[in-house]
């Protein structure tokens, strides 16, 4: 049901010229965002280039009467994130909420994963990621400081660099949230993409701190729909339908964190899939032993197992080759 929640408010999505990102742009618009829709337009193996990618989700937009314009290009490159922000800025004066779905997929057993398929997918899932991010906190802290000494609110000065200040941040809460994937906790014939998913998931627990001060909430999405990725997997082995899982489901979850709703949520790990909606734990000690003397080797092989992990599981994988 479309409102008014987010009025006006200036929201990029990058990757958003397919799947998840797609209905996100189109859940966002439909409550009343202004909506800059940024896709690369590669196939799911991040070769190519197409710029009418994002400029037919933003046509789709206008056309059911929302706002919206497309930015084609590369988020892994830092200076394109940059120039994403400030055409940002230029064109409404603000950013509320960036969020992002660029990713790419090139599988493989870890011992036949060239350097270049590590590296494209590392790219893209992780730097990706990281540098929209560090340009839209870069807006946001210049933002802050302008408004913290009355200088009113593009954020076009430069940040001084001081990170000991005591800013009491942004007059309305910014938001980002950096999508990952259940592939983070280790995925079979994707050790590049796992590893860039997992990567993300530090990169939000640091930067939400980093950022919090500022006004600006910083979490992580692990969405589960089924999109283009999902069509690589022979349709035998395919774990739902479109029908079952669509990723129109995820985009409501997005909505609700560029909204004043989700005001002060960060550093969270959130799901989104079906009927679903969710708050990932984060990782934490399952079991700890303690020797006063320091552990030697003698030492843990006679307590380790029978001690430490008596009641752990400690063979946490299983062969599917």
């Amino acid at each position: 049901m479309a409102t008014e929640t987010l009025q006006d408010a200036v929201c990029v999505v990058a990757g958003g010229g397919n799947g998840l990102g797609e209905a996100a742009a189109h859940e966002l618009a439909a409550h009343g965002a202004r909506v800059v829709v940024n896709d690369l337009g590669t196939g799911v193996d991040g070769t190519g280039s197409d710029a009418s990618v994002p400029e037919s989700v933003a046509s789709d937009i206008r056309e059911n009467g929302g706002e919206a314009v497309a930015h084609h290009g590369d988020v892994s490159d830092f200076g394109y994130a940059e120039a994403l922000i400030a055409d940002t800025v230029e064109e409404y004066g603000r950013v509320d909420f960036v969020c992002n779905f660029a990713g790419i997929l090139r599988d493989g057993i870890s011992y036949r994963l060239s350097p270049e398929e590590w590296h494209a997918v590392v790219g893209t899932n992780l730097t990706g990621q990281f540098a929209p991010l560090r340009a839209a906190a870069k807006h946001w802290r210049e933002v802050a400081k302008a408004s913290e000494s009355g200088g009113g609110g593009d954020g076009s000065g430069d940040d001084d660099g001081d990170d000991g200040d005591d800013s009491d941040g942004l007059d309305r809460q910014r938001s980002y949230l950096a999508v990952s994937a259940g592939a983070a906790r280790g995925s079979l014939g994707q050790a590049n993409y796992a590893a860039a998913k997992a990567g993300v998931l530090g990169m939000v627990r640091s930067v939400s701190n980093e950022l919090l001060r500022s006004n600006v909430r910083v979490n992580a999405l692990i969405p589960n729909g089924y999109t283009r990725m999902t069509e690589t997997v022979p349709e035998e082995h395919r774990p739902y339908t479109r029908e079952e899982m669509p990723p129109e489901r995820v985009a409501p979850l997005v909505a609700y964190l560029a909204s004043e709703h989700a005001e002060d949520l960060t550093g969270c790990t959130l799901y989104a899939g079906g009927d679903r909606v969710g708050v990932f734990a984060d990782p934490s000690m399952e079991t700890v032993g303690v020797n006063p003397d320091g552990w030697t080797l003698a030492s843990l092989a006679e307590h380790f197992r029978e001690d430490v992990a008596a009641d752990v599981d400690l063979t946490r994988t299983e062969s599917h080759l």
